[in-house]
């Protein structure tokens, strides 16, 4: 590793940490900013008994003050207890819907990534014929479908009209269909950008130089047209996997997913101040982890690109 690269690394890990700090930062302002509390939907809460609760939390002091302690916390992932779900700490609840998260992100990536590569070269390799077509109808059809919309007809295709899977996704069966749900829309998306970048690999002038040599046409498009189309690719992959792996809340409220998804809606749904605010820095953390990845990513396919 050369010096460039990693002052390069050392800038990116910067602005990684500003980042966070600034998701903490302005999550927490707004957050409180919001009328009402944690304890406004409790029934026959008296004003006594309110108190005994916010102090217990340390919702009693100063906004300010709050806010420090929690910077303090957060530094060691020490989120406190969970404010509705009772005798469980926030770390252990965002850590349950990881894992279901983390599974049925990684397939849905697994697959938009094979297929979406895999179709994009077939489509590029045939422009203008019948197969691109028919590659390029599907791929605009799934990018403009929203999540909610193709989970739902999934939903009532595959659960409810022929019966074929659990509609719930606390089972394995159950992941199949949010699985497919999830990588449809990056599948297209993969596809396009592979496709276009590989017709403009292909019309470079060392393909045309390679060609001339007579070095073979699959050699042409593994070795060198594929290789340099993936690098589009790897610019929307990294954020494309934060965002699958952490979880689509859409796709995991129609599924019944018990995932990091389904956890964030109910904590906002309760006021649930420390599940928002421990939710919010691991979804922001890995985010942020998975663009630096893919931007170094791109020196280890490209060696010819400058990190600057």
């Amino acid at each position: 590793m050369n010096s460039k690269t990693a002052l390069y690394i050392v800038k990116r890990i910067l602005l990684a940490i500003l980042t966070v700090f600034l998701v903490i930062t302005i999550t927490f302002f707004v957050m409180h900013a919001v009328p009402g509390g944690p304890f406004t939907s409790e029934k026959a809460v008296t004003p006594a008994v309110q108190e005994a609760l916010e102090k217990k939390y340390g919702l009693d002091k100063p906004l300010f003050e709050q806010y420090i302690t929690y910077l303090g916390d957060a530094v060691t992932l020490d989120f406190g207890p969970s404010i509705k779900m009772r005798g469980r700490d926030v770390i252990d609840i965002i850590g349950d819907g990881l894992k279901t998260s983390a599974k049925l992100g990684l397939f849905a990536a697994g697959i938009a990534l094979v297929l979406g590569v895999v179709l994009g070269a077939i489509a590029a390799l045939n422009r203008n014929k019948l197969i691109d077509r028919i590659i390029m109808v599907f791929t605009t059809a799934f990018v403009s479908m929203p999540s909610f919309i193709m989970g739902s007809l999934l939903l009532i295709l595959f659960c409810i009209t022929l019966q074929w899977l659990p509609a719930n996704g606390s089972t394995s069966a159950g992941l199949i269909l949010p699985v497919i749900t999830l990588s449809l829309s990056p599948l297209s998306n993969i596809t396009r950008l592979t496709r276009s970048s590989m017709l403009d690999v292909l019309g470079q002038d060392y393909i045309r130089t390679a060609r001339a040599k007579g070095v073979s046409k699959t050699k042409i498009i593994f070795g060198h047209a594929l290789k340099n189309a993936l690098i589009p690719v790897i610019t929307y992959f990294g954020p494309m996997l934060a965002y699958i792996v952490t979880g689509s809340l859409v796709v995991e409220q129609i599924f019944a997913v018990p995932g990091i998804g389904d956890k964030f809606v109910n904590s906002i749904t309760n006021r649930d101040y420390p599940l928002i605010m421990g939710t919010t820095i691991v979804l922001a953390v890995f985010i942020v982890i998975m663009n630096l990845i893919s931007d170094i990513l791109y020196k280890v396919v490209d060696p010819r690109i400058n990190l600057e």
